[in-house]
This record gives C-alpha cells, sequence and structure tokens, in this order.
C-alpha cells in the first residue's frame, strides 16, 4: 500500500470517526494503543503500515460498513492463515466460516453484528 493509500485510509477513519462519535480513547482502549498514537494514524501524520495501522483502521471501518473484502485481501496475515489451513473444497471453506463467525463472541458486545448467521452444513 503506498503512502498516499495509507494517509487515505487513516483521514477516512477520522472522518468516520466524527460521523459515528466514536472517541480516539474508545479506539485507543479497544485496540490496546495510545490516544497519541491513534490520534497520529488519524491524522494522516507519520504513517506507515503497522499492525497497530490496521487494528485502528479495521475497528472504526466496522461502524461504517464492516470490513471491506479489500480489507481482508490486503491482511497478509489472514490469508497466510487460511492459505495454510484451507483444502480448498467448498466444504471446508463453510466448516472454516463457520468457526471464525464463532469467534465473534470474543469481541467486545459493542462489536458484534446483528447480521451473525448460524453455522449449518
Amino acid at each position: 500500500m503506498t503512502l498516499e493509500l495509507i494517509t487515505a485510509r487513516g483521514l477516512r477513519a477520522a472522518e468516520i470517526c466524527r460521523h459515528k462519535g466514536i472517541s480516539q480513547s474508545q479506539i485507543a482502549s479497544a485496540v490496546g494503543a495510545s490516544q497519541p498514537q491513534v490520534s497520529r494514524i488519524l491524522a494522516g501524520r507519520g504513517q506507515r503500515q503497522s499492525r497497530l495501522f490496521e487494528e485502528v483502521c479495521l475497528y472504526v471501518e466496522k461502524f461504517d460498513v464492516g470490513v471491506s473484502t479489500d480489507a481482508v485481501r490486503a491482511n497478509e496475515e489472514l490469508i497466510e492463515a487460511l492459505s495454510a489451513i484451507w483444502d480448498g473444497t467448498a466444504m471446508h471453506a463453510r466448516a472454516l466460516a463457520c468457526v471464525i463467525r464463532s469467534l465473534a463472541a470474543l469481541k467486545p458486545i459493542h462489536l458484534q453484528l446483528d447480521t451473525e448467521k448460524e453455522c449449518v452444513n
């Protein structure tokens, strides 16, 4: 991701925060960062693609429209994990999706989606 795209994503996250009333302190608490770190990311200053940058953006983007397909594809750690585990079949894909959805219970209550789907074969 280029510096220009990283900066734009941080600024977009700041816009979502203003629109949805999300505070920098709330984000910092949720992702385990300091408020000044979150402030720098949302202001588009000193940007580089880091784990913290990704966590802040994903946390905020979830309040807007959820995590985009592009964000999933750009998450190398997630793609590597799926590539290492998935056997390529549709049945295994459904099973993995079920396991991933079940992990929603580990998130803070305010982040859980109302649109959770049941895992059915």
